[in-house]
């Protein structure tokens, strides 16, 4: 395969251009941050010296406008920053989902109308349901109980670290490793797939398992598990090991059993962390495309709402429906941030 630099130039002026610009944005952020702080801290500075050899305090009222005008100027960028990256394009997604899929023509609410009423749209968000009631819950089950037997036993740094290793790979990874674990060949042909090898030394037959539905759903779901639950166990892990000591010694005088100070003094102590993994993983539940992405492109009943989303908009050319999925799935996050936004206020008013 041969490149041409005269066929390929346009593209590779645009790179040119888009880090030009990278670089003359940053460059010039940060030679702001560095010089407008040391210009106002000059003119501070030269007025407590003026004020000082006056012999007259500096008027307090004076200093807080400006103090307002220098935050605000540290604010800004992440101010602009975030309302280019997010908000403008939550309000184009949104204008879009109640156009056309050429963005030519309004058709008010039928994209979402449509959403509603096919029945393959329908299995998606079945599908993206199952997930999000799924995996933050047995996530968040495996990791306290990894957290629990691992707490203070021996080897506990190594065990964690075996543990939390799936978080490092990424989505796209983990789904190839465990392609390799649901891998099927024919039954006159040795097994390279861990599950279908264990089935056939059981004396079981080969399965396609990732073409069974809804069991497919299912085994995807395992490996967005296997992943988080070493997520769940670190933050429930620090959280067990805050709990007071004092609290520990009183109940064990109590003569409480393991159990009983397990429900009693453990899981009471770590319900702000609980919550925290409960809600993270369920944003990134919602958020899931990669896993699916990777291992079924979507099909045999597997698809999800983000997933769907990318169909629809860049593969069918439906940018109206898909801004619909998008606009859908931002709702389905809204309750969730609320919930923790409410959670964080009350343990600061506690």
């Amino acid at each position: 395969m041969n490149f041409d630099f005269a066929d390929e130039s346009p593209k590779l002026v645009m790179l040119l251009y888009g880090l030009v610009a990278f670089v003359v944005v940053v460059g010039g952020l940060l030679l702001l941050l560095d010089a407008v702080p040391a210009w106002f801290a000059r003119r501070r500075e030269a007025q407590l010296v003026a004020a000082a050899a006056n012999g007259a305090p500096l008027s307090r009222r004076r200093a807080k406008p400006r103090e307002g005008v220098f935050a605000l100027f540290f604010l800004m960028p992440a101010v602009l920053l975030l309302v280019i990256g997010l908000v403008v394009p939550a309000v184009r997604t949104t204008v879009l989902s109640f156009m056309d899929g050429g963005s030519d023509k309004w058709v008010g609410l039928r994209n979402y109308g449509w959403l509603f009423t096919q029945d393959d749209i329908l299995r998606v968000i079945i599908n993206t349901m199952v997930w999000v009631l799924l995996v933050p819950l047995v996530a968040t089950i495996i990791g306290l109980l990894y957290a629990v037997m691992v707490d203070k036993a021996r080897l506990e740094a190594l065990a964690k670290s075996l543990i939390f290793m799936p978080m490092a790979i990424s989505f796209v990874g983990a789904s190839i490793i465990w392609k390799f674990v649901y891998a099927y060949r024919g039954e006159e042909q040795d097994q390279i797939g861990l599950l279908n090898h264990i089935v056939v030394s059981l004396g079981g037959e080969p399965k396609q398992w990732l073409l069974e539905s809804p069991l497919n759903t299912l085994l995807l779901i395992v490996i967005m598990v296997w992943i988080q639950a070493g997520f769940a166990m670190v933050v429930l892990s620090a959280a067990i090991k805050a709990i007071p000591a004092e609290i520990v010694e009183a109940a064990r005088l109590d003569g409480v059993n393991p159990w009983q100070m397990f429900w009693q003094v453990t899981l009471p102590s770590i319900r702000p962390a609980l919550i925290v993994v409960v809600v993270t993983i369920s944003i990134a539940t919602l958020k899931v495309f990669d896993i699916v992405r990777t291992s079924t492109n979507g099909n045999y009943d597997t698809s999800v709402v983000a997933n769907e989303m990318y169909n629809q908009a860049f593969r069918y050319g439906q940018n109206g429906q898909g801004a619909a999925l998008a606009v859908f799935l931002f709702v389905l996050v809204i309750p969730i941030v609320i919930y923790q936004i409410r959670n964080l206020r009350q343990q600061r008013e506690g």
